[in-house]
């Protein structure tokens, strides 16, 4: 009989209150009623970007959201120069739009678990110039952030759009799309959105809606100068997920009365308990960058991923997600994003402690959670 406990870094668990929203009757989408509804949206949707531009709501997933913002500011074929950041497996399929595209690409790569440094970013922005930076705000493979804010500064004053991929970021992480002069910001409905999977948002500045402009894309469906024209009237050009947008409107407003920086604040302080929980128990973490939206932990020699993750949740329902490309196996992943709070984060902390003696880890039962106490402290500070 035990709830459903969801610490995957998306989806991620639903409030009570957005399931009641998308539980009512469906209305139509062509009417007053859906502009009226989308209007107040996109200014939630400004507020939680800290942006003044537009921020379009895509009825997809966020790899439509960020195809679709790479293909409508990158000219097409070998015209195309992009520079992409790759640090783990979503920057890696960006790099794959790239390539699908013709684009000139130059690929910085680094370790997973580490971010490519806003130096080399700079080093290669001086041989050669570049349509556009695309990068990962928040690498949800590896745990890891980059820094946005000082990649930013190096291309706010060009004509080269920045796009990044904010899928666990926006939210989740401080993202001050203004005042850092980031072009392009991508999220998903899934993560700190507290939504189902199923949108896709993408913020546009002036000067991407400006490249938007001149550059010509044969897609339909993901044309943003149609998105950004519909979006004028509080309106899209294609059929919306009206249940899903009904419950991010009630999403974003509980986002708007908790205050965005302490949001952020919540979810850093929830992250900080569960890195010294994991460091108490002797298992550590894994990135040299840690993202406050998603935790990697280390599993001890002689845990086999499945076993674990399998016994975590058939005994006590609580479901974290597995390690993805090259730490396939190696490390598990637990979210602080959306819906999350101190009990959840010590809740999942305990969960662990229990199935790791059970399985033969040695370490004193109840650090993990005592260390944790320790960071979640802050909260009643805050």
């Amino acid at each position: 009989m035990n709830k459903m406990r969801l610490f995957t870094p998306g989806p991620t668990s639903v409030p009570e209150e957005v399931l009641l929203e998308m539980a009512k009757p469906v209305f139509h989408h062509r009417t007053q009623q859906y502009k009226d509804l989308f209007a107040k949206v996109n200014e939630l949707l400004k507020y939680t970007y800290q942006t003044k531009n537009p921020v379009l709501t895509i009825s997809g997933s966020g790899t439509a959201g960020a195809e679709m913002a790479m293909i409508n500011v990158i000219p097409q074929g070998d015209k195309g120069n992009v520079l992409f950041l790759s640090n783990g497996k979503f920057a890696e399929r960006w790099v794959k739009i790239g390539e699908r595209n013709k684009w000139n690409s130059t690929v910085l790569k680094a370790e997973y678990g580490t971010a490519v440094p806003p130096e080399q970013v700079a080093e290669a922005l001086k041989q050669k110039h570049y349509d556009a930076v695309v990068l990962v705000h928040s690498e949800t493979s590896a745990c890891t952030v980059t820094d946005l804010q000082a990649i930013a500064a190096l291309t706010r004053d060009t004509d080269t759009i920045l796009i990044s991929d904010g899928i666990t970021a926006v939210g989740a992480l401080p993202v001050k799309t203004d005042e850092w002069g980031v072009d392009m910001v991508i999220t998903g409905s899934q993560k700190a959105m507290m939504l189902p999977p199923g949108l896709a948002f993408i913020s546009v500045s002036e000067k991407a809606q400006k490249k938007a402009a001149v550059v010509k894309q044969p897609n339909l469906y993901l044309d943003l100068n149609s998105y950004l024209k519909s979006y004028n009237a509080n309106d899209v050009p294609w059929t919306p997920a009206v249940t899903l947008v009904r419950g991010l409107f009630v999403a974003l407003t509980m986002v708007q009365q908790e205050g965005i920086e302490h949001v952020w604040k919540r979810t850093s302080i929830c992250a900080a308990a569960t890195r010294a929980a994991a460091n108490a128990l002797g298992l550590g973490v894994f990135s040299k960058s840690p993202s406050d939206s998603v935790t990697g932990i280390n599993y001890p020699a002689g845990f086999t991923d499945k076993e674990f993750r399998t016994a975590l949740r058939k005994q006590l329902n609580m479901n974290v997600a597995a390690g993805q490309g090259t730490m396939e196996g190696k490390i598990f992943r637990v979210s602080h994003m959306g819906y999350m709070d101190q009990v959840d984060t010590l809740g999942v902390i305990h969960g662990l402690e229990i199935i790791l003696r059970q399985q033969g880890y040695k370490f004193e039962f109840g650090a993990g959670v005592a260390a944790a106490h320790k960071e979640l402290a802050k909260l009643q500070e805050a």
